[in-house]
């Protein structure tokens, strides 16, 4: 039984606590006045950092006044509300890098649930001895989705452009979607989809904990009929969730396969998480009883889902692309134009990197490949959800800096903390599991 030792709750607080330092010192550091905006653009604009830009503005401005004698009253009011708006992209980078880290483990903590349902519902053999660990990564999601709730309530208009009431009055696109795109139902739409999720957690981590006791199978057959369930809710849940808290981001733009994108995203990086934590704890001689076969099935799905999220990256980019229609592929010119190394590392990262080392059937059992694979996956992915959120936020004044590793910092303090204190409550091996012998024993 795995013990939650005092070393490392200091560590995983000390992570909290050193990472929220540094967020509200993000926080304070980015509400600059609009004078420190205009100094500030003008110093990128002397070194020029944003001499292209400002080139571009001065010649459209220059063909449409040049014939106006109150020209330079029109250019300097244009640079007034260029620095609004590049003071209001400052602003919401905390706001965004903290979003961005808090959705991340929370879609981590989602993807194990969604995995580890699929595992009932098809009544795999080869995976009940893996089921604690699942089971305990998923103790995080409660308090992650909530948190990733709140973020986006208090954050509102720093993340959700159409929470803020002057921008929804003067666009006529959003308005035509605020039967959808509202607070209210913001908000009601989330608590149903945390409420859901963690329903389907509490009751499947009671039954299998009771049928560790009992003398039948009545527990097991609980827990297979609620996942069947559960499954159907939650592919409708996922894709609205992934709507609300994520494409909503960018309210003018769409896309039909964005729910399973996000889908593949989670999934691969749950699974990574939980072969990542059992390897862990097969260092500590606390889960014997996993060999080199459950290690290979785990880097499979961890191989598949890459190559699938792939094919659903490409496919989305694709069809975008070739179709060439304004409202959709503004999403990708934004990103390749403002982010082009990010952009480009994320998919290497997440695609080509796992492809190589994971193609191999005899690197999937050896755990050093696995864990490797496994960090770049999981930096790949971060990037991913980096790359959905920063470019609808803060436009170009983006970076990895105090904010975004902070707030990583403070969300994988709580991650580790509750997963291993969970981890902790209960025997490492669902022994009453009707499949456990043939999970056990199993070999591929």
């Amino acid at each position: 039984m795995y013990t939650l030792s005092n070393r490392f709750k200091i560590f995983s607080l000390s992570l909290i606590i050193l990472g929220s330092l540094g967020w509200f010192y993000s926080y304070s550091a980015s509400h600059l006045t609009l004078e420190e905006v205009k100094i500030l653009l003008a110093e990128e604009s002397h070194h020029g950092s944003h001499s292209d830009d400002t080139h571009n503005m001065d010649h459209q401005n220059e063909k449409h006044h040049n014939e106006e004698s109150h020209h330079g009253d029109e250019a300097h009011g244009h640079e007034d509300e260029h620095a609004e708006h590049v003071l209001h992209q400052i602003h919401n980078r905390p706001y965004a890098a903290l979003y961005v880290a808090a959705f991340f483990f929370m879609m981590i903590s989602l993807g194990v649930l969604a995995f580890y349902a699929i595992q009932y519902a098809s009544q795999a053999g080869w995976s009940p001895v893996l089921f604690r660990v699942m089971e305990s990564i998923t103790y995080y999601l409660l308090p992650g989705a909530i948190i990733v709730l709140l973020i986006a309530i208090v954050g509102d208009k720093h993340i959700f452009i159409w929470m803020d009431p002057e921008v929804v009055a003067h666009d006529e696109i959003i308005q035509g979607k605020e039967s959808w795109l509202n607070k209210n139902a913001f908000i009601l739409r989330g608590l149903i989809y945390i409420g859901g999720w963690s329903l389907y957690r509490y009751f499947s981590r009671k039954f299998s904990l009771a049928q560790d006791k009992a003398k039948d199978n009545k527990n097991f057959k609980r827990n297979f009929q609620i996942s069947a369930g559960f499954l159907v809710f939650f592919i409708y849940t996922e894709s609205m969730m992934s709507w609300d808290w994520i494409m909503s981001v960018d309210p003018h733009w769409f896309s039909t396969l964005f729910g399973w994108y996000v889908f593949a995203s989670m999934v691969v990086s749950g699974v990574t998480v939980t072969a990542l934590i059992t390897i862990y704890l097969q260092t500590k001689g606390l889960m014997k009883f996993v060999n080199d076969s459950h290690l290979h099935d785990l880097a499979k799905f961890m191989f598949g889902f890459s190559v699938f999220w792939a094919y659903l990256w490409f496919s989305q980019f694709m069809l975008i692309w070739y179709a060439n229609i304004p409202e959709e592929v503004t999403y990708f010119v934004t990103r390749i134009e403002m982010y082009p190394i990010p952009f480009f590392t994320m998919f290497c990262l997440n695609f080509i990197f796992p492809f190589l080392v994971l193609m191999n059937s005899d690197y999937k059992r050896v755990p050093i490949f696995i864990i490797m694979a496994g960090v770049i996956i999981l930096i790949g992915h971060y990037m991913d959800v980096y790359m959905m959120i920063m470019p609808a936020t803060v436009i170009d004044r983006y970076g990895f800096g105090i904010a975004e590793f902070s707030s990583i910092l403070i969300f994988l303090g709580l991650f580790l903390l509750l997963v291993f204190y969970s981890l902790s409550k209960e025997e490492l091996l669902a022994k009453g599991n009707p499949m456990i012998k043939e999970s056990e024993n199993f070999h591929y």
